[in-house]
C-alpha cells in the first residue's frame, strides 16, 4: 500500500498540500493540464526580475532598441525551444527534472548536478527578492528595500511550503493580471516623448548584440532544471506534445513581452534603477504597477524555492539509505533554503546589477553542457525509454553510482568554454580575438552533446537492455 494518501479527492478543487515530494506522479493524480502549464509559464516571467534583464540591452551592452528586441526575440526562441524540450520529458518519467539526471551522470554524479542546479534556483530567488523590493520602495516611494525583501521572502515561503498545486494556481491568477499591466505599460511607454529622446551613445554592436542574446538563452534555458517539476503532474498520453507547446509559448511570450517593456525603461535608465525608471516613465500609472510587479514577485518566486528543494532533496537522498524523505523534511528545507537566499539578498542589493549580469553569465556556461547531454541521451540515444525505479536505488541500476561518460563529457563541456568566456570577473584569451563576441556557449553546447553521443554509442553493447519506468 502507498505510504502517500490519494491527492486525486475534493480537495485538490482547491489546494493539496504537496507529498510527493521527488517520487514519480503515478497516473491517477497527474490533474495538470495544458492550460494550466501554460498559464505557470507565462506568468513565472510577469517578474521585475525580467524587466531589469530586458533593459540591459541599453543600459549594459550599448544597444539601441531595435536591435535590443532583436536580440532579445532570437535569444528567447531558441533558448525556448531548449527549455520545452526538457519540460516534454516529465510526463513520460512522471519525476523532477534533475532527478533524472542520474540516468546521465549516475546516482550520486546526478546529485552533483542537482547541487549545481539548486545554487541557481537559490540566485534567482535572491536575485528577485531584491528587484521585488525595489518595487514597493519605487511604489511607496521608501528606501527600505531590506524590509521588502524581508516581506517578500516570507510571502515566496508560506506559498513553496504548499507545493505544486499553490504555486500553479496563484501563478495562473498573476499572470492575467499582471500581462494586462504589462500591455497597458509598453503602450504608455512607448507614448511618452522622453523614452526616445536622443542617446548617441546607443546602437549596434556585435559583442552587445551577442551578448544580449546569449541573456535571452539562459534566461529560457535555466527553466530547464525544473520545467519537468510541474509537466510530469500532465498525462503520460499526449502529455509530451501538450507540455511542449504549452512550456514554449508560455515562457517565450510572457517573456519577450517583460523584456521589451524593460528595454524601453533602458532607454532612460540612468541611475542603475531599473524599477525607479519604470515608475517615472509611467507616471500616475507608475505606483500600481510596481506594486502589482512586487506582489507578482512575492508570489510566483516560491517556484525557484520549491524547485530548489526538489534539488536538495535529490541530494540529501544519496547521503544515507536511512534517510526517508518526507513532508517534514521537504518543509525544514523550503525555510532552510528561503532564509539563505533572504540573506544573500540582503548582503547583494547594494551591488545588484553588476553582480546579476555575472550571475547570468555564468549560469549559462554551467547549464549548457548539462542541457545538451540530456537531450541527446533523452531524444537521440534512450527515445524516453528510462527505468524509473533504477533511478533511487542505491547502487544507481543500470545507471551506476557514478557514470564517467556524462560526468566527463560535462567536465569537458564546461573546460572547452573558458578560452572564450566573456564575463566581468574573468574573460578568456580568445574573446579579444573574436571581438568580444560570447560564443562560449555554443561550443559548450555542441562539444559535450557530440562526446557523450559518441562514447555512449560506442559503450552501448556492453550496457544491459534499457526498460521503460513508469510511476506506480
Amino acid at each position: 500500500m502507498s505510504e502517500y494518501p490519494n491527492l486525486s479527492t475534493s480537495t485538490t478543487k482547491i489546494v493539496t498540500f504537496e507529498r510527493r515530494h521527488i517520487r514519480p506522479i503515478p497516473g491517477d493524480e497527474r490533474h495538470g493540464t495544458p492550460r494550466g502549464l501554460f498559464f505557470i509559464w507565462l506568468g513565472i516571467n510577469m517578474l521585475p526580475l525580467t524587466v531589469v534583464t530586458g533593459a540591459l540591452g541599453p543600459t549594459t551592452f550599448g544597444l539601441s532598441l531595435g536591435w535590443t528586441v532583436t536580440a532579445i526575440l532570437l535569444g528567447n526562441i531558441i533558448g525556448g525551444f531548449g527549455a520545452a524540450l526538457h519540460a516534454s520529458q516529465g510526463p513520460q518519467l512522471g519525476i523532477p527534472q534533475m532527478l533524472q539526471a542520474r540516468g546521465q551522470f549516475g546516482y550520486f554524479g546526478g546529485s552533483l548536478l542537482a547541487l549545481i542546479a539548486l545554487i541557481m534556483f537559490l540566485g534567482f530567488f535572491a536575485s528577485n527578492l531584491v528587484v521585488a523590493a525595489q518595487s514597493f520602495a519605487a511604489a511607496f516611494q521608501s528606501d527600505a528595500i531590506n524590509v521588502g525583501i524581508i516581506i517578500c521572502a516570507a510571502v515566496a515561503l508560506a506559498v513553496a511550503i504548499f507545493g505544486y498545486d499553490l504555486v500553479r494556481k496563484l501563478m495562473a491568477v498573476f499572470s492575467v493580471a499582471i500581462g494586462v499591466l504589462v500591455v497597458v505599460s509598453i503602450i504608455i511607454a512607448a507614448s511618452n516623448p522622453s523614452t526616445f529622446e536622443e542617446r548617441g551613445d546607443l546602437g549596434f554592436s556585435t559583442a552587445g548584440f551577442f551578448g544580449m542574446l546569449a541573456i535571452g538563452v539562459t534566461w529560457q534555458l535555466a527553466y530547464a532544471p525544473y520545467v519537468s517539476d510541474y509537466s510530469r503532474y500532465m498525462p503520460k498520453e499526449g502529455g509530451a506534445k501538450q507540455s511542449f507547446w504549452a512550456t514554449y509559448l508560455g515562457l517565450v511570450i510572457g517573456t519577450v513581452l517583460v523584456m521589451i517593456l524593460g528595454a524601453l525603461v533602458g532607454l532612460t535608465t540612468t541611475d542603475g534603477d531599473t524599477m525607479a525608471a519604470l515608475g517615472r516613465l509611467l507616471g500616475g500609472f507608475g505606483p500600481i504597477v510596481l506594486f502589482a510587479f512586487g506582489a507578482a514577485s512575492a508570489v510566483m518566486n516560491s517556484s525557484n524555492i520549491y524547485s530548489g528543494v526538489m534539488c536538495s532533496l535529490t541530494v540529501f537522498e544519496t547521503f544515507s539509505a536511512k534517510i526517508r524523505i518526507n513532508t517534514t523534511k521537504r518543509v525544514v528545507m523550503t525555510v532552510f533554503y528561503a532564509l539563505l537566499a533572504m540573506l544573500g539578498a540582503l548582503l547583494g542589493q547594494g551591488n545588484f546589477l553588476s553582480i546579476f549580469s555575472d550571475f547570468v553569465a555564468i549560469l549559462l556556461y554551467v547549464l549548457i553542457p548539462w542541457s545538451a547531454i540530456n537531450l541527446i541521451d533523452y531524444f537521440v540515444l534512450r527515445k524516453g525509454h528510462y527505468d524509473v525505479e533504477a533511478m533511487f536505488q542505491r547502487d544507481g541500476g543500470q545507471y551506476g553510482r557514478w557514470n564517467t561518460i556524462g560526468l566527463v563529457s560535462y567536465l569537458v563541456g564546461l573546460l572547452v568554454q573558458v578560452p572564450f568566456m566573456v564575463t566581468n570577473l574573468y574573460t578568456g584569451p580568445l574573446a579579444e580575438p573574436l571581438g568580444f563576441v560570447d560564443v562560449a556557449w555554443m561550443i559548450g553546447f555542441v562539444v559535450p552533446g557530440a562526446l557523450y553521443a559518441i562514447w555512449r554509442r560506442a559503450s552501448s553493447r556492453s550496457e544491459r537492455p534499457v526498460v521503460t519506468g513508469e510511476a506506480r
